[in-house]
């Protein structure tokens, strides 16, 4: 059977998708060059990992991994129920947000549905809004020279919606430009949207973010019953490689997501670590410090470089280099993970994660002789 009969098999919305491109790993670059002195700033990770807590409950496991894992994940969703004051009827566990958002997609849409993104927007919401066979509509990003460039216009998202639309989806803050909506702008959007149309509020980044007029969004998910609130435990939680993500909404979406999740997600050492890592209060404490001053050395290079930046508020910064893939394919040269951005129609930004200052200093070093020659 020839390669275009396999595509032909394939479901419509899946076949003129792109695979998602993650950040480089440190192997491949090790294999590449064949140089060992590599820091990965690429994919927004915890630069000071998991909590000890979390290192010390998944040895304890190792022994039980030949068990399978509570598939409902009573402990991790008692300790969630408990942190965010919500019922335990409220909660959608999954190995990592991205699979809850898969889940959404599989819920409520399909051919002759829409989804509603922003420019700009987290790749995962398009690919598995197409994957489903759904429309998906874009809308403009509020333009360079705007207070909040770069970052979701609620506005020109509320004006795509119409009869066809299933789900709208949110990135609070949004990876990749680290912008963000206040609480009074996503209310307001809220109190507009119709009832039968699924909000998604993805807060991947919402430990970072100490705005005074952001809001948390499990509050919200108290008050609007369309409303799907993500977080993980990928980011600032340092579990990444573990994959554990949730979703907050009302009990009947709720209901119907827990319906086509797989059994046994997430796996049992990463229920334990979530468990653990949301007890370790100062260590996200720490890990938020060091985001903080981090920040504060970057955007100070990158001033004193004369390059543009969008203002974050999450652990990572977007910068216009000029050109993002030939900067790229320089930094790796001196070992050196960044993330280009031209997948997302920003061939000039490169995505840099905040690491420790040791790291960013790297990247500063590295950055200065690459833009000088």
């Amino acid at each position: 059977m020839s390669d275009k009969r396999f595509i032909d098999l394939a479901v419509e919305g899946v076949r003129d998708l792109a695979p998602y491109q993650a950040g480089k790993p440190i192997s491949e670059l090790q294999r590449e060059l064949g140089i060992d002195d590599i820091i990965k700033l690429a994919s927004n990770e915890n630069p000071l990992g998991p909590s000890p807590k979390v290192i010390e409950v998944v040895k304890q496991l190792a022994d039980d991994v030949g068990l399978y894992p509570d598939g409902n994940g009573f402990d991790l969703k008692r300790r969630l129920a408990e942190f965010h004051e919500l019922p335990l009827q409220q909660i959608t566990l999954g190995s990592g947000s991205d699979h809850i958002l898969e889940l959404i997609a599989r819920v409520f849409l399909g051919e002759g549905r829409s989804a509603i993104i922003s420019q700009y927007a987290f790749a995962i919401y398009a690919i598995v809004s197409k994957a489903a066979g759904a429309t998906l509509r874009v809308a403009n990003a509020f333009p360079e020279g705007h207070e909040k460039a770069y970052g979701h216009d609620l506005d020109a998202m509320f004006a795509l919606i119409d009869e066809t639309t299933r789900v709208v989806f949110i990135a609070n803050p949004n990876n990749p430009t680290g912008t963000y909506a206040s609480g009074q702008e996503l209310k307001a959007f809220m109190d507009r949207v119709p009832k039968d149309v699924v909000v998604v509020l993805d807060e991947a980044y919402t430990e970072y973010v100490d705005a005074e007029d952001y809001t948390d969004g499990s509050e919200l998910v108290k008050q609007y019953d369309n409303l799907i609130l993500l977080r993980t435990f990928s980011k600032a939680y340092g579990l990444a490689g573990l994959r554990v993500g949730y979703a907050l909404s009302n009990p009947v979406i709720t209901d119907l997501l827990n319906r086509v999740r797989l059994a046994f997600n997430p796996n049992l050492l990463a229920q334990a670590a979530a468990v653990a890592a949301l007890a370790d209060r100062e260590h996200m404490e720490r890990t938020v410090a060091l985001n903080r001053e981090g920040m504060q050395q970057m955007q100070a290079a990158y001033e004193a470089l004369g390059l543009k930046y969008i203002p974050s508020v999450c652990n990572f910064i977007t910068v216009d280099v000029g050109d993002g893939k030939a900067v790229f394919d320089a930094l790796l040269a001196q070992g050196v993970i960044t993330r280009p951005l031209a997948p997302y129609g920003m061939p000039k930004h490169l995505r840099i994660s905040i690491g420790t200052h040791e790291e960013n200093q790297r990247l500063i070093t590295a950055l200065r002789k690459v833009l000088a020659r």
